[in-house]
């Protein structure tokens, strides 16, 4: 709220009508109290002393604490705090929390109450301990009032200007005092007040994800999935499982990162935020580091937003990614640095998702030879040598391939034989063309020693003249794949 809205927002005042007699006569005291009221709303601007004379006057003429003492002390509140005088607007707002148990109604005091209170959370010249100092008495109020609704929602609303503001201290202080709120005698989670504690698991993942806490954070995370009774805002839940994709990513677990990203793409889109943009383009990260063909943008939820301006670099690098084309996602990257790269979160990963395009390139581009020159595959991939052999060596450990690095010829030369024994198919065929070799050698053997004492079949004989002799029955697989 602006400070042109806060001190002109006096619609709440104006509706907030009061029920005459059919006459509707007043008399003389109550209509010098309203004529004092509205004297002082009009002169607010040009005299903004004498209008806080005549509000003050009001609340004293007012026998009992009533609407117009109310009406007056929500202005006075206004113009102190709009004119920078902080103490002098908390002791009214304080005065003002004192009617809020029977002088007016209970929704036209939480309004005016939460209406205050964002102006003050909003301010960029409010001291910490001010702020603080309005949200105590509030609480206080509340409390006496037996409001314990608003007196939650209030201590939620400070402990999320602690989170946007990175009170890290203050905020953890806000929340154990939620904690203790929905905590059972017994000490467990309150699964009763299952919403409020969504909320609190919100506010605390994101804290723990912001300072680094990944395994507090893993610990609420799994909190989370515990509650049962509760109906929370789709934004939270969004919140939650945003949250909670990043944490997998962190573990390189990116099957269950897509799937909590899609969720917090789901919870937003339905709550109309607009984090659900930048939550598809997460999505869209763990999908290419997952290494899956599936397009992300072809389910019915995520296809509307496959054209968004905002999305349609994220469209261009997942197609350039399952065509493996390594250089046309690099150009993709250099064109949209605004639209992917200026994300933190996302620029932390796109090192990952190149690194596997230019392994897979690796890969592909050494598949037909023996050898290959260091130099030339690091200018095709417009990388440093010493970066090639760092992924070769990657490829070499995790026997993607097999080959050497000879560091001094520069160039690195590949097992021909021992990659081809490696595929599955061809080891079969391998051990199939021992088996043989070994049964043929045995009958060959038994025939040789049958027809030395003039007994036994010519089975040896059989296979000889059928060019399946020892040692010739199949070729040698893996030379042959040179």
């Amino acid at each position: 709220m602006s400070d042109e809205e806060f001190i002109m927002d006096d619609a709440a005042d104006e509706d907030y009508n009061f029920e005459y007699e059919e006459d509707d006569d007043l008399d003389e005291f109550d209509a010098d109290i309203e004529n004092r009221y509205y004297n002082a709303k009009n002169i607010k601007d040009t005299d903004p002393d004498g209008a806080i004379r005549e509000l003050k006057a009001v609340v004293e003429a007012e026998k009992e604490k009533g609407d117009w003492g109310f009406k007056a002390l929500k202005q006075q509140t206004k113009i102190n705090f709009h004119r920078g005088r902080h103490a002098e607007a908390l002791e009214s707002y304080t005065q003002l929390l004192s009617y809020t148990k029977s002088a007016v109604t209970r929704n036209y005091s939480e309004k005016s109450i939460n209406n205050i209170l964002d102006y003050v959370s909003n301010a960029t010249d409010v001291g910490l301990s001010t702020m603080q100092s309005f949200y105590d008495v509030t609480k206080s109020a509340l409390e006496d009032a037996k409001n314990e609704r608003l007196s939650v929602k209030t201590d939620l609303k400070l402990a999320r200007i602690w989170l946007a503001r990175k009170e890290w201290n203050r905020l953890a202080k806000s929340l154990n005092e939620l904690r203790a709120y929905c905590t059972s005698q017994d000490g467990t989670d309150d699964q009763s007040k299952g919403t409020i504690l969504l909320e609190i698991f919100a506010l605390e993942i994101q804290m723990y994800g912001e300072i680094g806490n990944f395994k507090k954070l893993k610990d609420v995370y799994n909190s989370t999935l515990q509650v049962k009774s509760a109906i929370p805002h789709p934004r939270i839940m969004g919140v939650i499982r945003e949250c909670g994709g990043k944490m997998h990513m962190t573990e390189k677990n990116w099957a269950a990162a897509q799937v909590d990203f899609f969720q917090a793409f789901l919870n937003y889109d339905e709550a109309g935020s607009t984090q659900r943009i930048q939550v598809l383009k997460y999505l869209v990260l763990a999908h290419m580091l997952m290494g899956s063909d599936i397009n992300p943008f072809d389910s019915q939820e995520t296809k509307p937003y496959k054209n968004d301006p905002e999305i349609v670099a994220m469209t261009n690098l997942v197609a350039a990614y399952q065509r493996r084309e390594v250089h046309e996602a690099e150009k993709i990257l250099r064109e949209n640095k605004r639209t992917i790269l200026e994300d933190p979160f996302i620029k932390a990963y796109i090192d990952d998702v190149l690194r596997g395009l230019r392994t897979q390139y690796l890969i592909d581009t050494l598949k037909p030879y023996s050898r290959m020159q260091l130099g030339y595959l690091a200018q095709q991939l417009n990388i440093g040598v010493d970066q090639v052999e760092v992924l070769l060596m990657s490829l070499i450990l995790d026997e993607s391939i097999r080959a050497r690095i000879d560091q001094v010829g520069q160039y690195v030369e590949l097992d021909r034989s021992a990659n081809s024994s490696g595929k599955p198919r061809y080891q079969a065929l391998n051990k199939w063309n021992t088996e043989l070799d070994r049964i043929g050698s045995s009958v060959h053997m038994k025939h040789a020693s049958g027809a030395a004492s003039g007994s036994g079949t010519n089975v040896g004989g059989s296979f000889l003249r059928m060019g399946m002799g020892p040692g010739s029955m199949l070729p040698s697989l893996g030379p042959s794949l040179r």
